[in-house]
């Protein structure tokens, strides 16, 4: 069975139109149609119910579709892996990332491009559970710093270090004259919050629950940019990684610490286990790891 064919096929079922499937595959409608047409006869069975207005999957092309997408997906992955071993302090370092770690990464490449000027880099945010274990899996990334407890067969998780999280407002709020506030004090205040799925919201919530106290969630964002954001418009309170607040300091913001052992997180290195990766990208494994291998500071 080609696999060539098998792409075909999948494209078609995703696109469910011959037409914007050619056009995506960047080949003629006939050829695609005959493609199909070939592996129909090699499975023995119709894979399309075909209609004047729409096609849709047969019983045998359901089978052959749910098939196929884990096959295509390891095959994309070996020939990944057949590239990178052939680079040798050259070609691409894709590195996944949470938003606090922008002050010390950048510290990690200086070093790393001494040694690897040939490198291209790529560097974006993964910040969801379900986007750092896609994202590792498929091979969108070599590697991901990320706060999200992971216990996976497949992902090796190293752990960094450890940071405070703080609480921030407006210099205007009440409760910015105080010099030690609690978690039950903050029940009524309109309470910003990472979405679902982020583990900072699951250890946010954990040290309320802890507290017997429960926060009054007004806003649900995505990044601390946005959270920052509508604090110094004094529309609500956060509590952020400490690390995420780096100089230079916004004279609008007050952050204060909470007396809360449950108010901090784990940052840690994650990679897949048994994913070929070239010299470069190992080496910047180990630059990471010997940075905080003995409580390097974040700087």
């Amino acid at each position: 069975m080609d696999i060539k064919h098998l792409h075909y096929f999948v494209t078609v079922a995703d696109q469910l139109s011959y037409s914007k499937a050619a056009q995506k595959l960047h080949i003629s409608q006939p050829s695609l149609s005959n493609a199909i047409k070939n592996l129909e006869r090699e499975v023995e069975s119709p894979l399309f119910e075909r209609s004047t207005r729409k096609i849709e999957l047969t019983d045998a092309g359901h089978v052959l579709y749910q098939k196929s997408i884990p096959l295509l997906s390891q095959m994309n992955i070996l020939k990944k892996e057949m590239v990178e071993v052939k680079l040798i302090g050259r070609g691409e370092l894709v590195i996944g990332m949470i938003e606090s770690v922008r002050q010390w990464v950048p510290q990690v490449i200086r070093e790393y491009q001494d040694r690897y000027p040939s490198i291209h880099i790529k560097l974006f945010e993964v910040l969801s559970r379900a986007a750092v274990v896609d994202s590792l899996r498929k091979y969108h990334t070599h590697l991901i710093i990320t706060n999200q407890c992971i216990h996976a067969e497949d992902i090796e998780s190293i752990p960094l270090y450890h940071e405070q999280l703080v609480l921030v407002l407006h210099r205007d709020h009440a409760l910015s004259r105080k010099k030690s506030i609690t978690l039950k004090e903050l029940e009524q205040e309109p309470f910003i919050i990472s979405m679902e799925g982020f583990q900072t919201r699951e250890d946010i919530l954990q040290a309320f629950a802890l507290e017997q106290a429960s926060p009054n969630i007004k806003f649900e964002i995505e990044r601390f940019e946005t959270a920052l954001t509508l604090v110094r418009e004094n529309l609500g309170i956060a509590i952020m990684p400490e690390n995420y607040l780096v100089e230079p300091r916004d004279p609008s913001i007050v952050r204060k610490t909470i007396n809360s052992s449950a108010l901090e997180r784990t940052v840690y290195l994650m990679f897949m286990k048994n994913r070929y990766l070239a010299p470069a990208v190992q080496c910047f494994l180990e630059e990471i790891q010997r940075k905080f291998a003995r409580g390097g500071a974040i700087r």
